[in-house]
């Protein structure tokens, strides 16, 4: 069993219910940790609702989601070092480089492209006010997620504070 297969599958516990896991390639997921830069190894999964990156680490694991329907932008690229992807969610700024394996990258780019752009067309025709309540309920999501990384020691009060300030501002 290779090492991405043995992460998606400790990956798997934390998808929802009746979740499809369609690719997946390895890369190394550029974040934030207690305010310095770091770089976590893991697996970024394209299922059929959502991205997921799940890195294991000592004692436990790193997991952040992104809904398709809260991706803004996707770029993608190849250099010398290999594949690369940027997105924007929700407010995140996400980069992943060195993915591989690099015959796994197109499949992962179709099903991303396909899936965010399922997401657009459903939401332009349905400009009624029913669709307007949607973001409250993505917000109140957000701070629960927000409340958890806070509880967990990944953010400080004051940054949970400020996001939270922020997140409030849309509703």
């Amino acid at each position: 069993m290779g090492k991405a297969d043995k992460l998606l599958e400790q990956a798997s516990p934390h998808l929802e219910q009746g979740e499809l896991v369609r690719a997946a390639v390895m890369g190394a997921y550029e974040t934030k940790v207690m305010g310095s830069d770091t770089v976590r190894n893991g697996v970024l999964i394209a299922t059929d609702r959502r991205v997921v990156f799940y890195a294991k680490k000592l004692g436990g694991f790193d997991l952040e989601s992104f809904p398709f329907g809260n991706i803004s932008s996707f770029e993608h690229g190849k250099s010398m070092m290999g594949h690369h992807v940027a997105f924007h969610a929700s407010g995140n700024a996400v980069q992943v480089k060195w993915l591989q394996p690099a015959s796994d990258f197109a499949a992962f780019i179709d099903v991303v492209k396909e899936a965010m752009n399922a997401k657009h067309r459903a939401v332009e025709p349905a400009a009624t006010p029913a669709a307007t309540s949607a973001p409250t309920v993505d917000v109140i999501e957000l701070l629960k997620q927000l409340g958890g990384l806070r509880d967990a020691g990944v953010i400080t009060d004051e940054d949970f504070e400020a996001k939270k300030t922020e997140l409030l501002s849309r509703l």
